[in-house]
């Protein structure tokens, strides 16, 4: 009998687009969803007959009582080797493994810079404008060149945000609980006194942390009350370090220049959310990730994943 493997929130149908699932023969049935299921109800019923799952990031939590729900699953492939929206104490219990897949740093950092140089040269709203016969030059850019980058974060991401920051003659400046003068040394960058000083003194403040209780809500309104009027916020990272009514509140108020964001706290965005008519704000639907070299590897190490689980021998195991 033939296995069947679940591939959620498939938006683009790139499942079998940019991965080779013919090594698994007659063994396994791709079922892509390019639906997402908003609710436990939902999720249960269209994955009542899978035996594999394939999830994308942390989009879709696999708690205790999802698990308990879902008794022919046995094998759980989310792509990157980090996630904190699945149960693994209850995946153990329940006799389903859980694998992961590597995943690459660096398309987050250039959606990063699009969302940052769109932002600072009006892109989207010279675009509109020029596309419907509107203003010629309604905007006046922000330059780079000269200004100061503040980095919240200085790990596998954030690092090589700086680089370009550096390339681009920009003052980076870096802070994060645990970084060190030695390791903002090692990138090139400052480390800022304190997190109010970085926020207080950047033109531009862009957010690389993980997120955990110590960052969950790291920038608030206290926070963004210190930003400049002239700065501009990009998060790219984890919709929960930043406040998003406050971000909004600011927004609607003008007190900052802009943001660009790429995670929200609910998502996909409810079709009535505040974020889709906030002034100030680029946002995209969380396409850091979203690239052809990142679902290649997310999905050729999905079919690798299966085919090791298969043989007996799971590759990439997580929790």
């Amino acid at each position: 009998m033939r296995l069947r493997c679940a591939v959620l929130d498939d938006y683009q149908n790139a499942a079998t687009a940019f991965a080779d699932w013919s090594p698994l023969g007659d063994r396994v049935e791709v079922v892509p969803h390019t639906e997402h299921f908003a609710t436990e109800d939902a999720l249960a019923a269209a994955l009542a007959d899978a035996d594999i799952v394939v999830t994308l990031r942390e989009r879709v939590p696999f708690p205790a009582s999802l698990l308990d729900r879902l008794p022919r699953l046995k094998l759980l492939i989310a792509s990157g080797m980090r996630n904190s929206v699945i149960d693994y104490e209850a995946a153990r219990a329940n006799g389903v493994t859980v694998c992961g897949t590597e995943s690459s740093g660096t398309p987050p950092v250039e959606l990063t810079w699009a969302l940052l140089l769109g932002l600072a040269r009006g892109i989207v709203q010279e675009n509109g404008a020029l596309r419907a016969g509107g203003p010629w030059q309604s905007t006046v850019g922000a330059d780079l060149h000269g200004r100061r980058l503040g980095l919240l974060g200085l790990g596998r991401i954030g690092s090589r945000v700086a680089r370009v920051g550096l390339a681009f003659g920009m003052e980076v400046t870096a802070w994060s609980q645990n970084l060190t003068k030695e390791r903002a040394d090692e990138t090139g960058v400052a480390l800022a006194p304190s997190k109010d000083d970085l926020l207080a003194t950047s033109d531009f403040v862009s957010v690389h942390l993980a997120l955990s209780d110590r960052t969950r809500g790291l920038v608030g309104a206290r926070e963004l009350a210190l930003l400049k009027p002239t700065a501009y916020l990009i998060n790219t990272a984890r919709a929960a370090i930043v406040d998003q009514d406050a971000l909004l509140t600011a927004l609607h108020e003008g007190r900052i220049a802009g943001a660009g964001v790429d995670v929200f706290d609910i998502e996909p965005l409810p079709a009535d959310h505040p974020v889709r008519t906030a002034p100030r704000l680029l946002a995209t639907p969380h396409l850091g990730y979203v690239s052809r070299s990142n679902y290649e590897r997310y999905y050729g190490q999905a079919v690798e994943a299966v085919a090791a689980y298969l043989s007996g021998a799971p590759v990439r195991l997580l929790g």
